[in-house]
């Protein structure tokens, strides 16, 4: 798999030509090893694995495609093997490199030419867009374990108890039973909390009558899962059950549109007509979903300005939602697989209105 992926970028480039790689997650991608430091390069022959010393001994168990080599003296090494590999031009991740680190390269490796054209950097996200079934498969796993988490959650949920509380007897849950960590910081907001699309969990008490959102995700395999449920507590009003399901019929709109040829935009604009028709206009502030994988956010984005298009193998959250401020909010959120006819939603959790 991961020799598939080295082979496949390095088509794209010239006899002459490399691409190092710093970027936490692309690194993953190519090597299927975690770390918090080490940087890959990729020839149009070869690829290397330049890491230091805490993670030297694991990384030659782990890493099969690359020639793992002790860091010990960065840009030295670095330039040792473009020398020994006759390359005169190099790639660099031009969206995670600051000024100052590009005109560093350019600097220390004066005897080539230090690119900031993307071309190659596209193509890697383009990779990463596509999932395989090995990838497939982590990704479910860690929705079959978000999807447990929200079902515990629900037996938790009572007045008294506090967001944080209610977060942190989640996340506990999660680890438990085998997630690598949290696939991002869970958001469990209530009341008129919930009208914050990314509010923090805090000490306020879950109340009768209120909305708990809860944004949450897993980790397996180094791959992450993302959903949303708001369910009610007790009682909830005609507006509240309105703007429930404008939700649901938006988000169940979008689903059944979303498909392989169908644009970004496009999908957006399904839930996103429904809801301002209902009379929410200006209340669904975020795109309707974005891809997931190593990173919690990948390309694409299905928002209103994305024009590109959806294909086999990606996956996507469908989460549209609506917030009132200084009132409430409700988001419902999925994760599909796209499909050529249609799309695999992989989040089992129902997401009819609850009421506890």
């Amino acid at each position: 798999m991961l020799s598939g992926r080295i082979k496949k970028i390095s088509s794209f480039l010239q006899g002459n030509e490399a691409i190092i790689v710093e970027n936490e997650a692309n690194r993953f991608y190519f090597t299927g090893f975690n770390s918090s430091a080490g940087v890959v390069i990729v020839t149009s022959q070869k690829a290397f694995f330049l890491i230091d010393f805490r993670y030297y001994e694991k990384a030659k168990n782990i890493v099969k495609h690359c020639e793992v080599v002790l860091a010990t003296q960065f840009f030295t090494q670095i330039s040792e093997i473009l020398k020994e590999n006759d390359i005169e031009k190099i790639f660099v991740e031009t969206e995670n490199f600051s000024v100052k680190k590009f005109n560093e390269y350019k600097e220390k490796f004066d005897f080539v030419t230090v690119s900031d054209d993307d071309k190659i950097e596209n193509e890697i996200y383009k990779m990463r867009s596509i999932k395989d079934s090995e990838e497939l498969k982590s990704i479910c796993a860690a929705q079959a374990l978000t999807d447990a988490t929200f079902d515990y959650a629900l037996n938790r949920i009572k007045p008294g108890i506090s967001e944080r509380e209610l977060m942190l007897d989640m996340e506990f849950f999660m680890r438990k039973n085998g997630s690598e960590g949290t696939a991002f910081d869970f958001i469990v907001v209530s009341g008129k909390n919930s009208s914050l699309p990314h509010g923090v969990p805090t000490d306020k008490k879950i109340e009768i009558g209120d909305f708990v959102t809860m944004d949450f995700g897993a980790v397996v395999n180094g791959y992450r899962s993302d959903m949303t449920r708001t369910v009610a507590v007790g009682s909830i009003t005609e507006e509240q059950k309105k703007v429930y399901n404008t939700v649901l019929k938006a988000q169940k709109a979008a689903i059944d549109y979303i498909k392989s040829g169908v644009k970004c935009c496009d999908a957006d604009k399904i839930a996103r007509d429904i809801i301002d028709s209902a009379g929410y206009k200006g209340c669904f502030g975020h795109s309707l979903g974005h891809s997931v994988g190593i990173e919690i956010h990948e390309s694409p984005n299905c928002s209103p300005k994305c024009d590109e298009i959806l294909l086999p193998g990606m996956i996507m959250t469908v989460e549209p939602g609506i917030y009132i401020e200084d009132k409430f909010g409700v988001r419902i959120e999925d994760m599909v697989q796209v499909r050529e006819d249609g799309c695999i939603n992989l989040t089992k959790s129902t997401k009819e209105l609850i009421i506890i």
